[in-house]
């Protein structure tokens, strides 16, 4: 008996937490109306948001972003990126590039202090937040301008 005791509890407390997690689960969020579209009506839904047409800005170098642990350098993460302004606005990115590389460099550092390139850093969840950062800054930085971030490369290598 009492050595049924503590397998007993374990897996009373087993099913009890996947009962609470099963139960606590946040409900799905809705679909976008976008994407329920037609791949047409997305493309024009696309076109009304950015007011116009658009064109690219690829960043002269890439960003190479230190992933620290314990006050040791545990990986390099190298990304290259690129910004989608309204178009004839190319000139307004590069005029800024230093200052847009500055905010761009403390963002992806944050984002490395706080766990954003460890482990599946690829998520889109994790890609979404740090693109919002950097089109935040950017758009701080330029203006309205600016409609998105591009991540156009990226990757890590660990030591």
């Amino acid at each position: 008996m009492k050595k049924l005791l503590p397998i007993l509890l374990l897996l009373l407390g087993s099913g009890a937490g996947v009962g609470a997690g099963i139960f606590l689960r946040p409900a799905p969020e809705p679909a976008d109306e976008i994407a329920e579209t037609e791949p047409a009506e997305v493309e024009e839904a696309r076109a009304a948001e950015t007011n116009g047409p658009s064109e690219y800005v690829k960043m002269s170098n890439q960003f190479v972003v230190p992933v620290v642990d314990h006050d040791k350098v545990t990986a390099l993460v190298v990304l290259s990126l690129s910004v989608e302004v309204s178009l004839g606005q190319k000139e307004a990115v590069y005029a800024k590039e230093p200052k847009i590389r500055d905010s761009f460099l403390q963002v992806l550092f944050d984002h490395a202090n706080i766990g954003g390139f460890d482990g599946a850093f690829t998520n889109a969840n994790n890609l979404d937040v740090l693109r919002g950062a950097l089109r935040e800054i950017a758009q701080k930085d330029v203006g309205d301008q600016v409609i998105d971030v591009l991540i156009v490369e990226i990757a890590r290598q660990d030591y």
